[in-house]
């Protein structure tokens, strides 16, 4: 079974490296200020998750630099992950505002809140 699993997390990861989204095009200054907004974004991921690839995808569509948290392989990442967000389940986008912090699971949650925030810029 590890091997299976092995096997599909490296189709999924050449499949999104040939087949990577381009990014929207803007001016400097807009991509500046989506850039500042984006910032305070914090995506916990696995590599080889699917659903985490979705969202990946979409950042990288909508041209979202995200900071992205490997939770499988760095153990702070994964601690993190577990007390804060309150569970270890990926994708998580951890959202900071106003010194608020939010913990949005669920991939296509996430790639709605997403391309929300590239509309409001």
């Amino acid at each position: 079974m590890k091997l299976i699993r092995w096997l599909l997390g490296r189709l999924i990861l050449l499949f999104d490296f040939v087949f990577t989204p381009r990014s929207k095009k803007r001016s400097a200054q807009a991509q500046q200020q989506l850039d500042s907004i984006t910032q305070n974004l914090k995506l916990y991921q696995f590599k080889a998750c699917p659903f985490c690839v979705k969202v990946r995808r979409a950042a990288k569509r909508e041209g979202l630099k995200l900071e992205t948290r490997d939770a499988k392989s760095n153990a702070t990442y994964r601690q993190e992950l577990h007390e804060q967000g309150g569970k270890v389940k990926v994708p998580c986008l951890r959202i900071e505002e106003q010194g608020q912090v939010t913990w949005l699971y669920e991939s296509s949650d996430i790639v709605n809140y997403l391309q929300r925030l590239e509309r409001s810029a």
